[in-house]
C-alpha cells in the first residue's frame, strides 16, 4: 500500500511540471524529423547517383558493343574503350574526391556480350547513426554485339500511279535510307558490313544485264507453261531480245528461290499485248535491278533516274527482291554482289517491300494482254505475293513492308499478310506523306539494327 501511495505521489509531481515533458518530447521529435530529413536527403542523393552511374555505364558498354559490332576497335581492346567512354561522360556524377571506379570488363565470344560493373563512394551528406561518411554505389550492364553481315533487299513501287509528289518523296526516302544502312562500317574481319539490293517495279522488273543468264523469252502461247533450264534457253539465246523485262516465274518452281539453272524466270509473251492495250510506254520500267552492293552512290543514282509508269504487279518485284538474297542465285551475280549462303549465326536478311496502291495484274494463265488486269488477274497477284512472302520468311528472311497512300483494303491486307509478325520491333508501316514515308525508311533501318543485335 505504501508502495503503491509513493508512486502515485511521484506521478502527480511529474504531470505537475508539464513544461518539462514538452521540452523533452520536443527534443526527441525534432531530433527524429532531423533524422528523417537527413535520411531522405541521403537516399535522394543515392538514388540520383545510381541512376547517373547506370545510365553512364550503360552507355558505356553500349558504345563498345557497336564499335566491336562494326569493327572499330578489336575484342582485346574492349576494357579500355569501356574505360574510357566511362572516365570522359562520368564528371557529372562526382563531387570533389569522388571518382568512378571501374571493376572489370567481360565479353563473352560465345554469348554476343560485353558487359561491365563499376562504382562510386559517396560522400552522403548526412552520416546516420555513427555510419561512414561514405556509401558505395554500384551499377552493371551488358549489351549484345554482333559481327553478323546484313543483306537488305528494297522493293519500290515505280508504278503510274507514283507520278508527281509521290515520286519524289520515294526518291527522297529510298535515298535516305540508303544512307542510314550504308555507312561504310566494315566487320572485324574487314568484310562490308552491310550490302544492298534495289528492286524497282511496275508491270514488270526490269533485270538489266542477269536477263541473258535467267530471263527466257517467251515466243508463243506453247512456251507459257515452264521456263526451260538455262541450258535449254541458249537455242534461243541468239533470237532478239525485245527488252530485258521478268514477268513471272511459271511452273513448279513459282515460288521458290532455285536457281536459273533449274528453271528461268519467263518474260511472258503477253506483256507487249498488254503494255499496247492500256498505253503503257514503255513495256519494260526504265529502273533496274541493281545487286547486293555496298555502293551507297551507285544505289541512289538509280533512284534518282526513277520514272513512274505502267501497272502494279507487285508480286513480280517481290520474286526478284527473294532472288537477290538467295544464295541459290549467286551464279548469275558477279563476286562482289553474291548473296551470302544463309547462315542465322553469321548473315542477316532482310526484305523492305514498298507499294503506294492495290496489286493489280498477273501474266499466270491469261489468254491475252487485257486479261492481265482483270478481277483473276488481280486476284492472282495477291495470292502470288502473300505466298512467295510466306516461302521467304520459311527461309529465314524478315519482311517488313510500307504502305504510302493506300485506299483499298486489298492493298493493306496484303502488305499486312506479307511482312513478318510483329514482336519486338514493328515490321507493317503505313504512310500518308512523304515526311511519313521517309520516317518509315528509317524506323525500319533502326529496327533491322535491332534485330541483328538481339537475335
Amino acid at each position: 500500500m505504501r508502495k503503491f501511495q509513493a508512486l502515485a505521489r511521484a506521478a502527480r509531481r511529474f504531470t505537475g511540471d508539464s513544461s518539462g515533458n514538452f521540452a523533452i518530447l520536443g527534443g526527441v521529435t525534432i531530433s527524429i524529423l532531423a533524422m528523417a530529413a537527413g535520411y531522405g536527403i541521403n537516399t535522394a542523393q543515392l538514388f540520383n547517383v545510381k541512376s547517373g552511374l547506370s545510365q553512364a555505364v550503360d552507355a558505356a558498354v553500349t558504345s563498345t558493343a557497336r564499335d566491336l559490332t562494326t569493327g572499330k576497335i578489336k575484342l582485346e581492346d574492349a576494357d579500355a574503350t569501356v574505360r574510357a567512354f566511362l572516365e570522359a561522360n562520368a564528371g557529372r556524377l562526382l563531387a570533389p574526391g569522388e571518382k568512378v571506379e571501374l571493376n572489370k570488363v567481360t565479353v563473352d565470344k560465345l554469348a554476343g556480350t560485353v558487359e561491365a560493373s563499376a562504382y562510386i563512394d559517396v560522400n552522403v551528406f548526412f552520416p546516420l547513426f555513427g555510419t561512414s561518411n561514405r556509401q558505395r554505389v554500384a551499377a552493371s550492364t551488358a549489351s549484345l554485339y554482333s559481327d553478323k553481315r546484313i543483306e537488305v533487299a528494297m522493293m519500290l513501287d515505280v508504278t503510274g500511279s507514283m507520278q508527281g509528289q509521290k515520286i519524289k518523296d520515294l526518291k527522297m526516302a529510298a535515298k535516305n535510307a540508303v544512307d542510314s544502312f550504308l555507312k561504310g562500317e566494315k566487320t572485324p574481319a574487314g568484310e562490308p558490313r552491310v550490302r544492298m539490293s534495289l528492286v524497282p517495279y511496275a508491270n514488270s522488273v526490269n533485270t538489266g544485264d542477269l536477263a541473258s543468264s535467267s530471263v527466257f523469252v517467251e515466243r508463243s502461247r506453247a512456251d507459257r507453261k515452264q521456263a526451260p533450264a538455262n541450258t535449254d534457253a541458249k537455242a534461243v539465246s541468239s533470237a532478239p531480245r525485245p527488252d530485258n523485262c521478268a514477268t513471272e516465274r511459271k511452273g513448279d518452281y513459282r515460288y521458290t528461290d532455285a536457281g536459273p539453272e533449274l528453271s528461268m524466270v519467263n518474260r511472258d509473251y503477253l506483256i507487249d499485248d498488254y503494255s499496247r492495250e492500256y498505253n503503257y510506254t514503255p513495256t519494260c520500267p526504265t529502273a533496274k535491278v541493281v545487286p547486293l552492293t555496298e555502293d551507297g552512290k551507285k544505289l541512289k543514282t538509280e533512284i534518282d533516274a526513277f520514272v513512274a509508269d505502267g501497272g502494279t504487279a507487285g508480286h513480280i518485284g517481290i520474286q526478284w527482291a527473294w532472288y537477290t538474297l538467295s544464295e541459290n542465285w549467286a551464279g548469275v551475280f558477279q563476286k562482289s554482289e553474291r548473296p551470302e549462303k544463309a547462315d542465322p549465326e553469321k548473315v542477316a536478311k532482310f526484305a523492305i517491300l514498298m507499294t503506294d496502291g492495290e496489286f493489280n495484274l498477273s501474266y499466270f494463265d491469261v489468254s491475252d494482254g487485257k486479261s492481265a488486269y482483270n478481277a483473276s488477274g488481280k486476284t492472282a497477284t495477291r495470292t502470288a505475293a502473300k505466298t512467295l512472302c510466306k516461302e521467304m520468311r520459311k527461309k529465314g528472311i524478315e519482311i517488313f513492308t510500307i504502305g504510302f497512300k493506300l485506299d483499298t483494303a486489298a492493298a493493306k491486307q496484303t502488305m499486312k499478310d506479307c511482312a513478318s509478325p510483329d514482336g519486338v520491333v514493328k515490321r507493317y508501316f503505313e504512310t500518308s506523306n512523304g515526311k511519313e514515308l521517309d520516317t518509315a525508311f528509317q524506323t525500319i533501318a533502326q529496327n533491322i539494327e535491332r534485330l541483328v543485335l538481339t537475335k
